[in-house]
């Protein structure tokens, strides 16, 4: 193992110390020496508040142990929950203040995609997201009928294409319409006097509103017109030389949607970052967004593709004036939670540090860079950095989380509030004190979100003594996981933060099933989320449609004018009728352990820790470390229960695991689980933690993950 550098009262690793000093800090006017000391003073400082919390966690979750065991779950625990501190006073009323806010945060509700910082490609793609192609991305989604002729194919169908072209000119003349006619009939596009006029068979038309932002080019020959409705952007783009362009009657070649407005670059439960090596990795994708030098390389189709950050937008607008719009995603970073530690820093004592301190100190500096103009692209052009801080349980760790920040900006010489603070609304003490954890960053805070598959399985730890849950399908439309939603909403409208911020919602996991996400994803815009989690790029363009066809202000408007609904968050998941079949048990067994194997043999030996993994039933699904807490806690749980025994769970994970193998056999890097059960990394880490899961600390994944990739690596390190 390397040895670590003395520095001060820390001992550090040297890769970390390399890239602060040589690449992070350059540029932000900070010294080494002033970082590591005041890296020093933080971490040594915060360090026992850190662990308290955590223990504080422990009791709470010992508590609630002994309180099922000795009575029944149906009965009314709020007075138990409120003797013992886990329900807090619900506060005064207060009103959010932060400020420095970016318009894509407060003004333009749309989607935001979340993205593993430990994949470069990735990450541009999602930065680069803010626009994409309506066209390429109806085409190639199953979105449009694939019958008569209008099949994807491997080369361009002419069939496809022109019910990809009827589709976006009716979108076109639902949101922008024009005084008589329709945009499909239209045969040129200019501009008269700043308006916009549409030449038809029949005559002329002009927008029915106002909603000409700009354009490019000639006035009597435009290569782009932007428009804009419910404050997100359309772009039709001209070009009677292009292969569709000069198949269309006005010369369109695309649609431009503005799509992703922002995205989290994720440094927690998507990445798979155990060591010094792979967390600089993922330090280093922040760092050259940041700094506007982020580039990879790749080959496509026999060609090398060089990928960087967008430029700027453009146009001419009405009033003679140039507009310029921004090519890119307003990015925010997630850092990891309180709970993990570090060997990067350890301290006098030998302990590790509290990794989501070194997070906040890394991630902070390297936006300096931002704010300090060091880059070519302006990622906040109000001057703020934008943290999303997962997995706090209660309004003492928000409120730690504050601190944390406030010794950060008072280290890089920051006004306060500098750096916002979105809370994730994913752990169930939160939840129930949503409005009291906002509280402690009122002056800060920018995003609040709930997240099924977290607030779930922290639901099923939580509550783990109380009986065997229902099965995992039905926990989507159980009476708490519905208040849940609503509560948040709720709580978020009260304290006025849709004025300040943005109330979020959850992921679509099945990247390849637009058509369904185009059918039901407006519903978390009509529950009242101004945004909502996104797979891809392709599917920000197409959800981007949604916030077209609901205009989410007026939504809160209405909700503001409703009573606040009643929390049913605390009645307990617990099944009362336990009569499931023999099949019904192996279904479930089965469907949670593929997911578990699927998932886990990527993150261990290959440091994947987003992915789309086929389910059971070979349909793709988004993979996180979410996905894998609530499937191996309910497992855990059934088998703490009764509903299945050990025997039948190793059964079903090692006939999984045939299944999984045969999932990947394509994969030339890919190890066969099966071909040695008892010495295969994943295996044995998919195993524990579902044996295991009644013991891990609120059922979080990570401590068995990282210590098995750890193993992992060093004995393949070891064996070439």
């Amino acid at each position: 193992m390397m040895k670590t550098v003395r520095i001060g009262s820390l001992r550090v690793h040297p890769k970390l110390k390399a890239f602060v000093e040589e690449e992070l800090l350059p540029g932000t006017d900070i010294s080494p020496d002033t970082f590591w000391e005041g890296a020093g003073r933080l971490i040594n400082g915060l360090k026992p508040e850190n662990e308290r919390l955590l223990a504080e966690r422990r009791s709470f979750q010992k508590q609630l142990d002994s309180w099922y065991e000795t009575h029944d779950a149906t009965e009314n625990q709020e007075g138990y929950l409120r003797e013992i501190g886990y329900l807090e006073d619900e506060p005064e009323p207060f009103t959010v203040g932060t400020t420095g806010i970016d318009p894509e945060i407060n003004k333009q509700p749309g989607p935001q995609l979340v993205v593993p910082l430990s994949n470069p490609r990735y990450v541009l793609n999602a930065a680069n997201a803010r626009w994409g192609s309506l066209y390429d991305s109806l085409y190639g989604s199953d979105i449009l009928p694939e019958d008569d002729g209008r099949e994807r194919g491997t080369s361009y169908n002419p069939k496809r294409g022109e019910e990809v072209i009827r589709y976006a000119k009716k979108l076109l003349d639902q949101h922008v319409p024009l005084t008589e006619g329709s945009h499909a009939d239209v045969q040129r596009y200019r501009i008269r006097n700043g308006k916009l006029e549409a030449e038809l068979t029949t005559g002329a038309a002009t927008l029915a509103a106002d909603q000409l932002k700009g354009w490019r080019g000639e006035e009597e020959e435009p290569e782009a017109i932007l428009l804009e409705h419910h404050r997100l952007h359309l772009e039709i783009q001209m070009d009677r030389n292009h292969p569709i362009g000069k198949t269309d009657a006005a010369g369109v070649k695309d649609i431009l949607t503005e799509a992703a407005i922002t995205s989290i670059m994720d440094a927690e439960d998507s990445v798979a970052a155990v060591d010094t090596e792979e967390k600089t990795a993922v330090y280093r994708s922040w760092l050259g967004l940041m700094k506007g030098t982020l580039e990879t390389s790749f080959d496509k189709g026999g060609k090398t593709v060089t990928r960087r950050l967008n430029e700027d937008r453009t146009y001419r607008s009405p009033s003679g004036e140039d507009v310029t719009l921004s090519g890119r995603v307003l990015m925010l970073v997630r850092n990891v939670g309180h709970l993990m530690t570090t060997d990067m820093i350890t301290l006098e004592d030998g302990s590790e540090a509290p990794e989501g301190i070194v997070d906040g100190l890394v991630t902070a500096a390297a936006a300096l860079h931002d704010l300090k103009g060091n880059s070519p692209f302006r990622n906040s052009a109000a001057g703020s950095i934008y943290i999303v801080k997962p997995k706090m349980h209660g309004s003492r760790e928000v409120a730690f989380t504050n601190h944390l920040m406030t010794e950060i900006e008072k280290l890089y010489g920051l006004a306060p509030n500098t750096i916002k603070i979105g809370v994730m609304d994913e752990e169930r003490r939160t939840s129930l004190n949503l409005r009291a954890c906002i509280r402690e960053v009122k002056d800060r805070i920018f995003f609040i979100n709930t997240g099924f598959l977290d607030r779930t399985g922290d639901e099923i730890h939580t509550s783990f003594r109380a009986g065997p849950m229902i099965r995992k399908a039905e926990m989507k439309t159980s009476s708490w996981l519905g208040s849940y939603e609503e509560q948040n909403v709720s709580s978020g409208l009260r304290v006025h933060l849709h004025e300040r911020g943005q109330i979020g919602k959850g992921m679509w996991a099945m990247p390849d099933e637009m058509k369904l996400m185009m059918e039901q994803k407006d519903g978390q815009l009509l529950a009242g989320g101004s945004t909502a989690w996104v797979p891809s790029p392709t599917a920000a363009v197409l959800h981007a449609l949604h916030y077209h066809q609901v205009d989410v202000q007026d939504v809160h408007r209405s909700k503001l004018e409703q009573e606040p609904p009643q929390s049913r968050m605390l009645e307990v998941p617990v099944a009362s009728d336990r009569s499931w079949s023999d099949d019904e048990i192996q279904g479930e067994l089965e469907n949670n352990a593929q997911g578990i194997l699927g998932y886990v043999v990527r993150w261990v030996e290959h440091g994947i820790g987003c992915s789309k993994v086929p389910d059971i039933h070979g349909t793709n699904l988004m993979e996180d470390r979410a996905t894998l807490r609530i499937s191996s806690q309910h497992i855990a749980n059934w088998l703490a229960h009764g509903i299945c025994t050990e025997d039948q769970v190793r059964q079903v994970m090692a006939k999984m695991a045939a299944l999984v193998d045969e999932q990947n056999a394509d994969d030339p890097e890919y190890r066969a689980m099966t071909d040695n059960l008892e010495k295969s990394d994943a295996f044995q880490a998919a195993l524990e933690l579902v044996l295991e899961g009644g013991r891990q600390p609120n059922g979080y994944t990570e401590p068995i993950l990282h210590r098995r990739r750890r193993a992992f690596k060093e004995r393949m390190y070891v064996n070439q």
